[in-house]
């Protein structure tokens, strides 16, 4: 088996921490499995500005997987000022004027629609062009921290899951090893199996020409065949070596692998006329079942 390759799974954690003037940063990401890549964002109030930055540099770094990520900004002695939420504020007139005009209830005063939750904002002073450029680069390099972090523990975590992945292969090839030398695969066996339906179609089939009892062996044998099947697993086997030794991101490729590995197990359990060489194909599905698992986890 040549060297295992560098593989990622989708799931992992980091966490760094920074500085701006007058500002800490902090940021967590945190991956679990997905088909595509899904990046999910909580900026700190005030700082969405800074989530597409955040995005590129994800999806720069990564492939698949669902990614939260969650930034912190605290801006020490930072001014605050209160604001109107003019879309709440027209939100609540609305259904002022909406109510008067049915009702003769008095509307509210000034102060009683003020207190009213999310009319009021409070909200920190903006900053300049040259902080919130600081800022920016600040929080770019600490979310290239934390994604670093991220980064490794995907790996470190893939690296585990590829080393299952290079014994469940060995399995399979292990056990398809077995189909191939199984004794119901002898010329003797097949000879005598033959003979046996043959003399079947025999006794039912009144009538059948000794070219159409042979014409009828020969199909017998042929949906009794596996060797495509062997053939094919060998194939596959090799292309999933293949895959763990390049390593990166080849998760989808190794699950087509696992559901094509599955097809010839199916394939060959329904041509198998021998308990044993059943016994192989469902062990075989086992596997396979536990292989594909395992490769959920890949990006």
């Amino acid at each position: 088996m040549s060297t295992l390759g560098l593989l990622s799974s989708m799931t992992g954690f980091g966490r760094a921490a920074g500085e701006a003037e007058a500002a800490t940063i902090l940021v967590e990401l945190r991956s679990v499995n997905a088909r595509g890549l899904d990046i999910r964002t909580r900026p700190a109030p005030g700082f969405d500005w800074l989530d597409a930055d955040i995005r590129r540099q994800i999806a720069d770094a990564l492939q698949r997987g669902t990614v939260q990520v969650y930034l912190s900004v605290q801006r020490e002695g930072a001014a605050s000022q209160i604001v109107v939420n003019h879309e709440a504020l027209d939100a609540v007139l609305a259904a002022i004027d909406e109510i008067s005009a049915r009702t003769r209830v008095r509307k509210p005063a000034p102060e009683g629609i003020l207190a009213l939750k999310g009319v009021l904002e409070t909200r920190e002073m903006e900053l300049t062009p040259d902080a919130e450029e600081a800022l920016r680069g600040a929080v770019r390099r600490t979310v290239a921290t934390a994604l670093a972090a991220l980064v490794a523990a995907r790996r470190e975590e893939g690296g585990r899951v590829g080393a299952v992945l290079v014994g469940q292969v060995a399995e399979i090839e292990r056990l398809v090893a077995l189909a191939d030398v199984h004794p119901s695969r002898s010329r003797e066996a097949i000879r005598a199996r033959l003979a046996a339906q043959v003399a079947e179609l025999g006794e039912t089939g009144v009538g059948l020409s000794e070219e159409r009892l042979a014409q009828e062996a020969l199909l017998l044998a042929t949906k009794a065949d596996i060797r495509e099947e062997l053939d094919r697993f060998a194939a596959h086997i090799g292309a999933a070596r293949a895959l763990l030794t390049q390593g990166g991101p080849v998760g989808r490729k190794l699950d087509f692998l696992a559901q094509e590995f599955n097809r010839e197990a199916n394939t060959l359990c329904s041509k198998s006329n021998d308990v044993g060489l059943t016994a192989i194909g469902l062990d075989l599905k086992a596997v396979i079942d536990q292989l594909r698992e395992q490769v959920q986890n890949l990006e």
